[in-house]
């Protein structure tokens, strides 16, 4: 039986676990200057959120939201990246945002309202920013 069958691993040459220890230290810091730039954006979009809830401005801009998409798999594509993946990204941070959105504007007497005072069917919000 090979060790990959008893699932125990054979001891790591000293160079190859340290190269890997590095490799593995400089995703860390990426992974938390990804953390941080997430938070100051959210906390742009955020400013976004109440900007309109004061103003009683629509939370969608698809128009807005499609230039984001179209942008970030374009910088994707330049950046090596997978720009499908990009774009899975993106939405996912969009739905964050139109949830943060929602809530900021439910707290601002606003409900989810199109800025004619209409309830959002769709629930879009600017999730773009």
């Amino acid at each position: 039986m090979s060790t990959s069958e008893t699932g125990a691993t054979a001891p790591i040459d000293a160079t190859v676990q340290a190269e890997l220890n590095r490799l593995r230290e400089s995703i860390d810091n990426i992974d938390a200057a990804v953390v941080h730039m997430l938070a100051e954006r959210f906390k742009a979009t955020q400013q976004v959120g109440r900007l309109k809830a004061d103003h009683q401005l629509p939370p969608a801009d698809p128009a807005r939201e499609t230039r984001q998409i179209t942008r970030l798999r374009q910088l994707a594509q330049s950046a090596n990246l997978d720009p499908a993946f990009a774009e899975k990204l993106l939405n996912f941070i969009i739905a964050e945002v139109i949830r943060h959105h929602e809530r900021i504007a439910e707290e601002a007497g606003n409900g989810n309202a199109d800025g004619n005072g209409n309830r959002s069917a769709d629930g879009n919000g600017d999730a773009a920013s």
